[in-house]
């Protein structure tokens, strides 16, 4: 027999008043937190990925993190190779609240729910957590409707996409932990001097255009600090010597007259120490050939 015509769990005002009690709840025990959203620069068809992703925008939700007695996840693990931070997290949104959120005027979120890969900035710890599972039907049509989002989040490990939010905290993970470019050039340029922040492009003699950030602009040496660099044919190049380099917003020209790259250590990591240390202790004899396994 199918149920009864005179009840339903349908009931317009009721799921209303539902959802308007879920959002209240967020807005006393919840979080504000920032939501980033992903732009896709040059995927990698075939792997799926997009290591030069730009995130140039942030929203300001209201937020409940579900962890009660801490973060999730394996936590902090010691390692050979250092140490790993491996926290996880659970955040719940309302989707009214997410729609109204999208729906604002100077909004530039193109889905209409939140997307896996999208980040979410959480000030209270100065985290910045990656989306790796969106769950939309939970809890799972208590009133016939589905009131909130369900995202399950890792730490987010920087791998050279570009951080221009307007997050203080954010923005300076990139200058800070960035794979960067030194450019030493044959004078301060045309018009004086680069803008820390703004873009640089260098075209190469087969056409190809090379586009980066500036870090970090020294006067006294004409040296630039160049990250989140990239061409418009996909594959990778360091910026070449002997062509010239013209800002995007200052429109300074000058020419590179050498390159060299680094990549930044993070503030937990020894090489630089264990470098010193070696000098002096000889503690790898790297005339082996494998110094870190068995003598052959």
């Amino acid at each position: 027999m199918a149920r009864s015509p005179h009840f339903s769990q349908k009931v317009r005002s009721e799921q209303n008043l539902y959802e308007d009690i879920i959002i209240e709840s967020m807005k006393i025990y919840g979080q504000d937190v920032y939501y980033l959203p992903r732009t896709i620069v040059n995927e990698n068809t075939i792997l799926g990925e997009d290591v030069a992703s730009q995130f140039a925008n942030s929203y300001k939700i209201e937020m409940y993190l579900e962890n009660t007695d801490g973060f999730d996840g394996e936590g902090d693990l010691f390692t050979k190779f250092g140490v790993e931070i491996r926290d996880e997290a659970t955040f719940i949104v309302a989707r009214k609240r997410w729609t109204q959120t999208v729906s604002s005027a100077n909004n530039s979120i193109t889905v209409l729910r939140p997307k896996e890969g999208d980040l979410i900035w959480l000030e209270l710890s100065n985290k910045l957590f990656e989306i790796m599972h969106v769950e939309h039907e939970s809890p799972f049509y208590q009133l016939s409707n589905l009131p909130t989002y369900k995202m399950r989040c890792q730490l987010f490990e920087y791998s050279g996409e570009d951080l221009d939010v307007g997050i203080a905290g954010v923005d300076t993970i990139q200058s800070d932990f960035g794979y960067r470019a030194y450019l030493t050039m044959d004078s301060d340029g045309s018009v004086g001097g680069f803008t820390v922040g703004e873009n640089i492009t260098q075209t190469f003699a087969n056409g190809t255009i090379l586009t980066g950030e500036v870090a970090h602009w020294s006067d006294s040496d004409n040296i630039m600090h160049l990250v989140n660099f990239g061409a418009d044919d996909g594959a990778f190049h360091l910026p070449v010597v002997g062509r010239q380099v013209i800002g995007t917003e200052s429109l300074n020209i000058t020419t590179t007259t050498a390159v060299s790259e680094e990549i930044v250590e993070s503030k937990n990591e020894m090489n630089t120490t264990f470098e010193t240390a070696n000098a002096v202790m000889s503690f790898l004899d790297f005339s082996e050939t494998n110094p870190f396994g068995d003598v052959n």
